[in-house]
């Protein structure tokens, strides 16, 4: 059983600040440039809490944040709440999208309950980092991101009408252009209503792997009534405006074209789209349609190369998930296929190389994974297609875990939103 409960939170006092201002990104998405921009934007930026510069970051955020309570910078809010939340963005290809969800907290338990679920393995060293930082300032800065599903989206058409009428706590549009707009729901009996659709739920981790495990450590470190619970973000995988963008991968260490379509040519079935400086943005809007199709029926990807003005569209063989030594659910994964076949055993990378992204980068955006080969900083690109949130959910429901940056969940969520105390 899964047990939420509403936040008795910390937010920004707008009498105080300029809310825009405040907010920030993950702190693992956050580069160096980024958290100086961060820090110019306000002396009252979530960042210096969650990615503090100072040479003792921990302390740092620490006095920070008893100082902004003490400024009444950040307040408490006057009851127990849930914060419901609209993430309003368009597409490249022009989609205009809504993400709805909320973020409550919810009791942390072991994975071995099966209640909740990981899709991705963590690493020690920001696992530890996280765990400083929550020691020193007793506080959740940032969400899980978790999914549930109901058909019914009983949140979405039952509750939430109510609460959206009315004038939002925040409304502020993020640096990616993405409207962040949050409600409060607290009547006692929308809250029980949400509670109980949860509690028979099963929750999968989206983002916030090495949040989770922290707050997990943190409970069993601590052992007081507010440890044993996390904040995070509930989203419904039911909604269509849920969507999983893929992680493409870039090879950066030198490779002949036609020797990686040689290899290429062992495993999959090729159909190439040649462009010409005229056409190459329309030839490049039909590959791309066209890769979505195929993935739909069977494992396709797609590879730009540098110096070849041509798309290819890759379509894997029949039967050659045979030669993949995985459980079934993970051998029905593209990146899984790519992985094992091209890069490990065509292309000779070491899984070290492949962990620390030596001579391959995984690029989150479409369009650096063109450019970085239409520059010359790349030497191809394997361009993925749309993840499907079944294959996420089968690959976690079998007690797997899907490869490294496999799936990217946007838009991220904004540190800052609320604040969770765990005292």
């Amino acid at each position: 059983m899964v047990e939420v409960q509403p936040l008795s939170a910390i937010i920004y006092n707008q009498e105080k600040v300029d809310i825009k201002d405040c907010f920030a990104p993950p702190y693992d998405v956050i580069t160096k440039e980024e958290q100086q921009k961060l820090y110019e934007k306000s002396p009252y930026n979530i960042v210096r809490l969650i990615l503090s510069n100072a040479e003792d970051r921990y302390s740092d955020a620490k006095k920070s944040f008893e100082n902004w309570q003490k400024e009444n910078v950040l307040i408490k809010t006057d009851k127990p709440a849930i914060f419901y939340i609209i993430q309003k963005y368009t597409t490249e290809n022009g989609r205009h999208v809504e993400r709805k969800g909320f973020i409550a907290k919810n009791k942390v338990e072991e994975f071995s309950t099966k209640n909740i679920l990981p899709h991705e393995y963590t690493m020690g060293g920001p696992k530890e980092d996280r765990l400083k930082l929550t020691r020193a300032c007793e506080a959740n800065f940032s969400q899980i991101f978790m999914v549930y599903s109901d058909s019914s989206m009983l949140v979405e058409n039952e509750i939430a009408p109510k609460y959206i009428k009315n004038t939002p706590l925040i409304d502020v549009t993020d640096d990616k252009g993405v409207q962040n707009l949050v409600y409060i729901i607290d009547e006692p009996s929308d809250i029980e209503k949400i509670q109980k659709l949860l509690s028979n739920k099963t929750l999968l981790i989206a983002d916030g792997h090495h949040r989770y495990e922290t707050a997990l450590n943190y409970s069993k470190e601590c052992n007081t009534p507010e440890s044993q619970y996390v904040m995070s973000y509930f989203t419904n995988s039911e909604d269509d405006n849920l969507i999983i963008f893929p992680t493409h991968r870039i090879i950066t260490k030198f490779i002949e074209p036609y020797v990686l379509l040689e290899s290429v040519k062992k495993y999959y079935d090729l159909t190439d789209y040649t462009f010409n400086s005229l056409n190459k943005k329309d030839v490049k809007a039909k590959f791309l349609a066209e890769l979505e199709k195929s993935n739909a029926q069977r494992i396709s990807m797609g590879l730009y190369m540098k110096n070849v003005n041509k798309f290819y569209l890759l379509r894997l063989k029949d039967n050659v998930e045979d030669l993949i030594d995985a459980p079934d659910e993970l051998k029905k994964l593209d990146l899984t296929v790519l992985h094992e076949l091209i890069i490990t055993n065509e292309l000779g990378y070491t899984k070290e190389e492949q962990m620390s992204q030596d001579g391959i980068k995984y690029i989150k955006q479409e369009f650096e994974a063109f450019d970085m080969i239409d520059k010359g900083t790349a030497e191809a690109s394997f361009i993925m297609a749309y993840p499907k949130m079944q294959d996420i959910k089968d690959i976690s429901g079998a007690g797997y875990r899907m490869p490294q940056k496999s799936t990217y969940f946007y838009p991220k969520l904004l540190s800052g939103v609320a604040i969770n105390p765990l005292k």
